[in-house]
């Protein structure tokens, strides 16, 4: 039998080879990227792309202590830090790297001095440096470390940041004094991830959280003077925090809880009494961020209705709520000056690019501080995405907005983009690529919010733990079968992508319903969680596996293997494209390589761009605007669509 079966194997591996010879991959290098069955890219094409390329953004880093703006943003190949003196200010680029800026934070009572962090080559081992408005730019930090979540003490004599080493999982809490030869110290070490969230306002105290996952941390305060360390709300129920700012006094922490409730709430916590009381009441849904005025009186918060965002502000002593008029968006940062008369706004409208306001905290007057160049695209013409809700296999419904091209002959082909994390959530803000896809390719781009995505509370959140992985796909073949009903959509040219374990979806997907889809293009994900979780960065697989399981418990490896999309490939008979950075800490390339293997293996068709100087998607400007040319390319093979 065993004889019979070998044989059988052998004329099958000889058949699998005779069908991968007769498709060559065609293999060339241009620059730093490595392109396999991708065609050039014609002229015409390139021109297409050019606004939609040059769309910039702002996001704000914080504020200096002369009362302008640290911002970051584009003007060459990558995002760097700029100044931005006052509303509408002209922007002083203050860094000048070839690797993009990650985040920054100013000293306050410095006229001119702030921390920055910046990897090379998208490894995010991300060194810490010293800037200013004018001098040089020191490292810090020693390479082979991962720095991250930098803040200052209210005086600025000390900086505080988590660090861990390359191939090591426990990260350590590490303080600075500006201007200190002996640099920075340990002053904790702690076990899995830690971050530091604030220091008290006499900068000896220290609050830090320890992430067990996105539903569940701790949160500690350390004694600077002693290195001791004391929980907060100590208990075993899972509890996610978020924000954390001390009131003025330092006899209170504001923040947000989801203890006791299904959505997070904003709360105090007194420290002497040790306990939580309301600052909001119950609502469906979670209060995202929060921050106190550095003279304590005027409280600032968003709420996350449904993906939208809503900003409100209110009198740390009481009264009723005044809610802040923007345009339909996302908020991406919320800080009050240090003088507490301005607050800033980081703002991402749904048909405009992100952006930098300040709000007057006596007048209510909003002030616009940067205008992010949209490359000669008209925001009215822009499409606008809507909510929708698509009942899955269990009733449940699953929200999703839909962009949807303008009225033309003929149904739209269909775009379904998955969100990673995966506790990630999609939520209304511009996209220059999902624009671009509906305005050049006619697609509607659906964005769903499967099982498991944040913003819908704790028990939505934890409906795709472990064994019920495969759920969620199922919710995407609900969607499957909703765009293939609708008058309007194409269900016979579907497309699923998504990047990260939007990646994963992708490919899951495409393994379970590849026979009704066109193709499925999957951005640095994972083929097989058993495989990513023995290979992805020590400091982060522990978190991981409270999401994904634990892949050395023997039922869960199985699940695993059985389920894996590298194990599934048999419906991947569609054109397929993968992209991968070489240098990807999370998601190491060769979860891409060993799918493209398998799938070519086969006789099917894989498209492949692989960036040497790149981590877990695209950062540089040259790189991205490649892979914006080559997913046109697919799409419009894959659509039937007249080449560009």
């Amino acid at each position: 039998m065993r004889t019979v079966l070998a044989l059988l194997a052998g004329i099958a591996l000889m058949a699998v080879g005779a069908a991968a010879q007769t498709s060559p991959v065609a293999r060339r290098e241009v620059g730093s990227l490595v392109l396999e069955n991708i065609p050039p890219v014609p002229p015409s094409l390139k021109e297409s792309l050019r606004r939609w390329e040059n769309v910039r953004s702002a996001a704000f880093e914080d504020w200096l202590a002369d009362g302008s703006m640290l911002i970051s943003t584009r003007f060459g190949a990558t995002a760097q830090l700029h100044r931005v003196a006052f509303p509408g200010g002209a922007r002083q680029q203050l860094t000048f790297y070839d690797e993009p800026i990650s985040a920054a934070a100013a000293q306050p009572g410095s006229a001119d001095r702030y921390l920055f962090l910046r990897d090379v080559g998208g490894a995010e081992y991300f060194n810490v440096y010293s800037g200013g408005l004018t001098g040089g730019q020191p490292q810090i930090t020693k390479d082979g470390t991962r720095n991250q979540a930098l803040v200052f003490s209210r005086d600025g004599k000390t900086a505080a940041w988590a660090s861990v080493n390359k191939g090591e999982q426990d990260y350590a809490i590490v303080t600075w004094r500006p201007g200190d030869p002996a640099g920075p110290r340990i002053a904790f070490k702690g076990q899995g991830e830690i971050d530091p969230i604030a220091f008290s306002p006499d900068g000896g105290t220290l609050l830090f959280r320890h992430l067990i996952s996105v539903a569940s941390q701790q949160l500690f305060l350390l004694d600077l003077a002693t290195g001791a360390a004391a929980q907060i709300n100590p208990t075993t129920t899972e509890i996610a925090y978020g924000g954390g700012v001390f009131t003025s006094d330092g006899k209170s922490l504001i923040l947000t809880s989801d203890e006791g409730s299904d959505v997070a709430r904003l709360v105090r916590y007194d420290l002497a009494a040790k306990g939580f009381s309301p600052l909001t009441g119950a609502g469906p849904w979670d209060v995202e961020d929060v921050d106190l005025s550095p003279d304590g009186r005027m409280l600032a918060w968003t709420v996350n209705e449904g993906g939208r965002s809503r900003l409100y502000l209110r009198p740390l002593a009481g009264g009723a709520p005044t809610s802040v008029a923007l345009a339909e968006g996302v908020c991406t940062a919320l800080r009050f000056s240090r003088d507490s008369k301005t607050l800033a706004i980081g703002w991402a409208p749904t048909t405009s690019p992100p952006d930098v306001w300040g709000l007057d905290v006596a007048s209510g007057r909003l002030d616009r501080w940067t205008s992010s160049e949209m490359g000669g695209l008209d925001p009215a013409q822009m499409a606008a995405p809507s909510l929708i809700h698509v009942t899955s296999f269990d009733g449940r419904p699953i929200p999703a907005f839909i962009y949807r091209p303008a009225a033309r002959a003929g149904r739209a082909p269909v775009i379904i983009s998955i969100h990673g994390g995966p506790e990630g959530q999609e939520r209304p803000t511009f996209s220059p690529v999902y624009q671009y896809w509906v305005e050049h390719l006619g697609a509607a781009v659906i964005t769903p919010n499967v099982r498991g995505s944040t913003g819908y509370g704790k028990a939505y959140l934890a409906l795709d733990d472990g064994f019920k992985r495969q759920d969620t796909v199922k919710d995407i073949g609900a969607l499957i079968a909703w765009i293939k009903a609708q008058p309007d959509l194409d269900g016979e040219r579907i497309v699923v992508t998504g990047g990260s374990y939007g990646g994963f979806m992708t490919l899951s997907v495409f393994s379970s319903y590849g026979d009704q889809l066109a193709g499925a293009y999957d951005v640095v994900g994972m083929s097989n969680l058993v495989t990513f979780l023995e290979h992805t960065e020590a400091y982060r697989r522990d978190l991981r596996r409270v999401k994904y399981g634990d892949e050395r418990d023997p039922a869960m490896r199985a699940f695993m293997e059985k389920t894996a999309p590298l194990n599934n490939t048999a419906r991947m008979t569609k054109p397929l494209f993968v992209v991968a950075g070489l240098n990807d800490p999370r998601v190491p390339y060769t979860e891409g390589e060993q799918l493209i293997a398998k799938v070519r293996a086969q006789g099917d068709e894989v498209w492949y761009m692989l960036a040497k100087d790149e981590g877990h998607g695209f950062r540089k400007k040259a790189n991205r605007d490649a892979q914006r040319e080559a997913e046109t390319l697919f799409f419009e093979k894959v659509f039937g669509l007249p080449p560009s």
